[in-house]
C-alpha cells in the first residue's frame, strides 16, 4: 500500500535501533540486518514468452555489527570447538521518536556463521561483524501511519 508522508523527519533513523540476544540487550550494537532470500525455480509456461519463477524455499540470513567492548560473543560461543551449535533468538527494535511509531522483529533459531577470535589494529576502534542464519521470523510490532 502506497503512503505519503507529511514531512521528511518521519523517515526512520537507525540511530534509534536496539537489539536483544535471548533477552539481553546488546548495547554495543551499531547495525542489524535480517532478511529472507527466496530460492526460485524457473517456470516455462506455454503461451508465455517471458519466463516466470516459483519460490521453492527461502534462506534466512543477516548480520550484526558491534563495537568490541568485551568478550561477550566469545563467551556465548564458548562450546563451539566442542561441536555445539548454540541457537538464539534476536529481537530488533527501531523506534525513532519522530517517526510514525516503532517496529520490532524477532528472528528465531539464529546460528552465527563464524566466531572471530581476534581482529584488531593500532589506532582503530574495535568492531566485529557477526553474520548469521535463521529459520523463522515474527513481526512483533508494526509501524502504523496515524
Amino acid at each position: 500500500m502506497a503512503r505519503t508522508i507529511d514531512r521528511a523527519s518521519r523517515v526512520i533513523s537507525g540511530t534509534w535501533g536496539s537489539l536483544w540476544i535471548d533477552g539481553e540487550v546488546l548495547l554495543e550494537c551499531t547495525a542489524f540486518q535480517a532478511k529472507f532470500t527466496k530460492n526460485k525455480e524457473k517456470m516455462y509456461l506455454c503461451g508465455q514468452f517471458v519466463n516466470d519463477t516459483k519460490a521453492m524455499s527461502a534462506d534466512g540470513t543477516g548480520s550484526i555489527t558491534i563495537k568490541k567492548v568485551d568478550s561477550g560473543q566469545l563467551q556465548r560461543e564458548v562450546d563451539l570447538q566442542k561441536g555445539v551449535d548454540r541457537r538464539y533468538t534476536l529481537i530488533g527494535k527501531l523506534a525513532d521518536p519522530d517517526s510514525y511509531g516503532a517496529e520490532r522483529i524477532a528472528v528465531h533459531n539464529v546460528s552465527f556463521d563464524d566466531l572471530t577470535l581476534a581482529d584488531w589494529k593500532a589506532n582503530t576502534a574495535g568492531e566485529l561483524t557477526l553474520p548469521f542464519t535463521f529459520t523463522r521470523y515474527e513481526l512483533l510490532d508494526a509501524i502504523q501511519v496515524q
